[in-house]
């Protein structure tokens, strides 16, 4: 059983004021023409389809296209939501697409979608988990003990039937203790969303969506294949695959990774104004490629974001690196705000306004406020 595994599509997003469709119009195509090589058994979609729970209608017609194009290769496609998707707009047809063969978890009931497959091996049952919170589980299973991420998932685990000779998959998407995060996540205060690998034990394997570095976490069948685009800075330095599982005899899993080659790359830029400006500095890479821009000058180069936009037509930040950025000091386009927390940006402002820290306290009050609100959002 052949298995492409996708995640973290995050259709509509933006890098800073650039729009990123154009770029996942085409890696999008570009992983069709590998899937259409590889001709897969099914396509597992771990969540984060769109970027935005009300995506706009050009990222809904780029999942449509992408979805379509599938179906008409007749390969099965399976899909949960993500923290950052609807769960209710996503499942809407769930039903009618599945005459298609596209399936779509429902939202969250106490039930975990199954849908199976088989092959010269036998029998794969592929389980639909959604983006979980503690108080949807707490909710959908009347149970008033699951205050935690863990606990959630625990009970919702439990729930999916694995025993037999068949072997099980699961598409879910969730931070898993151990893996590695990067900038362009959403990370909840605390580190409050974290679930323990052993609670997906008894799966032979796990397509995990969430975080957008490929990676295993702990065993080889336990993976995050990562996005199809970088969407951080952070992430400059990154290679981004395409993952291809290969279930054999049960406990057999292999895994091979494909290249995905985007439009146009992320790319840092560090060097005086003088430098980052010589034809045979910037020539050396595409100049369409989104740029981050660290200038070395000691003073400010007036209107110096318009003036490297001329070369730089994607130049998405401009800071500064001298002794008044390292004093403290604030720079041009320095700060990606998208890239804090919403503590960290709340202790910014208050400290601002205030002048002082905030106390042990008021810190905590925030976080839990935090974290109350962002449930309210899951619901």
């Amino acid at each position: 059983m052949k298995l492409i595994h996708l995640s973290d599509l995050h259709l509509g997003k933006r890098l800073n004021e650039f729009s990123l469709l154009e770029d996942q119009k085409y890696i999008l195509t570009q992983i069709l023409s590998l899937i259409a090589g590889e001709q897969p058994d099914g396509v597992l979609l771990a969540g984060d389809i769109y970027d935005k729970p009300i995506p706009p209608a050009e990222a809904v017609q780029l999942f449509d296209y992408f979805l379509t194009k599938l179906a008409d290769q007749n390969i099965p496609v399976f899909v949960v939501n993500g923290n950052h998707d609807s769960a209710e707009r996503l499942a809407f047809g769930a039903q009618l697409m599945s005459g298609r063969g596209v399936y779509v978890a429902p939202v969250y009931d106490g039930q975990v979608r199954r849908v199976c497959l088989e092959d010269t091996y036998g029998e794969v049952q592929i389980h639909l988990l959604p983006f979980l919170k503690p108080a949807l589980v707490r909710h959908a299973l009347e149970e008033e003990g699951i205050d935690s991420y863990q606990a959630a998932l625990a009970a919702a685990v439990s729930r999916v039937e694995t025993s037999g000779t068949a072997r099980h998959v699961l598409v879910a998407h969730q931070f898993v203790t151990g893996a590695s995060r990067c900038e362009s996540e959403e990370i909840p205060v605390g580190g409050l969303d974290n679930v323990e690998a052993a609670v997906f034990e008894k799966f032979d394997y796990v397509a995990l969506g969430h975080l957008h570095s490929p990676q295993r976490v702990g065993r080889e069948s336990l993976r995050y294949c990562g996005t199809p685009l970088k969407y951080s800075f952070s992430e400059a330095g990154q290679e981004k695959t395409l993952t291809v599982a290969e279930l054999r005899t049960k406990g057999d899993v292999r895994i091979r990774e494909l290249p995905l080659r985007p439009l146009r790359d992320l790319r840092k830029v560090r060097g005086s104004y003088m430098e980052v400006t010589a034809r045979s500095f910037y020539e050396k890479f595409n100049q369409e490629d989104y740029v981050h821009i660290t200038l070395t000058d000691e003073e400010d180069i007036p209107d110096g974001l318009a003036k490297l936009r001329v070369i730089y037509p994607n130049l998405t930040q401009l800071a500064y690196d001298n002794r008044r950025t390292r004093g403290g000091v604030g720079n041009e386009g320095g700060v990606d705000l998208e890239q804090k927390s919403e503590l960290a940006l709340f202790e910014e402002f208050y400290e601002r306004q205030n002048n002082q820290e905030m106390s042990g306290e008021q810190r905590d009050f925030v976080r839990r406020l935090i974290e109350k609100l962002r449930e309210g959002d899951q619901r």
